[in-house]
């Protein structure tokens, strides 16, 4: 329900932002734009149930303090319904990608176990050494200091240390599991492609806006050494 609610508010601030859009020649303009894009891909699945005139009307009326044209209590019937179709919009998507996504990645991995240098474990992970690395390995318990990045099967990147320019340090036990037995496989200087099934990744929920239901994640992990002292606190890798 709160995320319903909050599609409505961003459509309103979509439809205020982009109302006076000119060149993006101030702060004010750039702003007003980027919260623009940001909601129009928050809200792109319900563009067929929206009238964005109609929207606009409602939003100048109530700013304007000038006598509704639709009665208070038909407004929130009309708002509980589209909650309802809302949601339940959204539960048969989530669903759909999820299934479409298992499909995908069974089809993937069963494709790459064949490949050359890949080698699956029991849990179903695969893993390609691209550096075999010299050092210890970690143990489940041990802190790590690692680069990464993290892509999709269509090539897109949801997650990279690289991008942020420093390493990630956390504890080997506090990440998906396939990252935790993939990380134990490892010595340090070493670097591997970790293949990892959703089911010992972020399964049927998914993670933030680019990680679907069910995705299978390829990984390239770059082991650069085992800390000493406290574990850090979990990284969410995405």
């Amino acid at each position: 329900m709160k995320r319903t609610q909050s599609v409505l508010l961003f459509v309103a601030l979509l439809v205020l932002s982009l109302s006076g859009c000119g060149d993006l020649n101030t702060d004010k303009a750039k702003v007003s734009y980027a919260i623009g894009q940001d909601i129009g891909r928050s809200i792109a699945q319900f563009k067929e149930q929206i009238d964005l005139g109609a929207l606009k009307q409602g939003l100048e009326d109530t700013l304007a303090e000038r006598e509704p044209k639709l009665d208070p209590v038909e407004g929130r019937r009309v708002l509980q319904e589209f909650q309802k179709n809302a949601m339940a919009l959204m539960t048969e998507k989530s669903k759909a990608d999820g299934e479409r996504n298992l499909k995908e990645g069974k089809e993937f991995l069963a494709k790459n176990a064949q490949m050359p240098g890949v080698t699956v474990t029991k849990s179903g992970l695969q893993t390609m050494t691209l550096t075999p690395g010299t050092g210890a390995s970690p143990k489940a318990t041990d802190t790590v200091k690692v680069h990464y990045r993290g892509t999709l099967l269509d090539g897109r990147e949801f997650d990279s240390s690289y991008q942020r320019g420093e390493p990630a340090v956390f504890a080997v036990n506090q990440v998906i599991k396939g990252w935790t037995e993939g990380l134990q496989l490892m010595k340090v200087g070493g670097k591997y492609k970790l293949f990892v099934p959703p089911d010992i990744a972020y399964g049927e929920r998914g993670a933030g806006n680019m990680i679907g239901p069910n995705a299978t994640l390829i990984f390239e992990v770059e082991l650069l050494g085992i800390e000493k002292g406290a574990p850090k606190p979990a990284v969410r890798l995405q």
